[in-house]
């Protein structure tokens, strides 16, 4: 084997892969869609208020302006995060369906705040710039 034909594979730390995933669009989405599973019946509207923001970061992320939009759905996540935080839910009820649902979206919710404030902070925008 010759050293051309061996491809080296470099590790990615912790922090590249949380801004490899805040400049991703799908987690967004997916915080969308599970926060509109969890709120949509009995409707909820503060909560409801987040499904069309993380929609708008997603759309805004696949038209190029990826670091802008990791750092708005870091903040929405983060609003979110703090407003399902308040709400207090009786022990046994954390093991149901609803409560792991609960559960998965607040996780979702630390991990998008996480990645996408490290691409928000991390990220140049020189690059958008030129694509204007």
């Amino acid at each position: 084997m010759t050293n051309d034909s061996v491809v080296e594979e470099t590790k990615q730390t912790i922090v590249q892969r949380f801004r490899a995933w805040g400049e991703n669009s799908f987690p967004p989405t997916l915080l969308a869609s599970l926060i509109a599973a969890q709120h949509m019946r009995p409707f909820q509207f503060f909560p409801m208020l987040f499904p069309p923001a993380l929609i708008f970061t997603s759309y805004a992320n696949l038209q190029g302006f990826k670091t802008d939009t990791a750092g708005m759905s870091a903040a929405f996540s983060g609003l979110y995060l703090l407003l399902a935080g308040r709400r207090r839910q009786p022990f046994m009820k954390r093991f149901g369906v609803r409560g792991v649902v609960r559960g998965a979206t607040m996780g979702l919710a630390l991990v998008n705040m996480v990645g996408g404030g490290l691409a928000y902070t991390l990220g140049k925008r020189e690059d958008e710039e030129y694509k204007q």
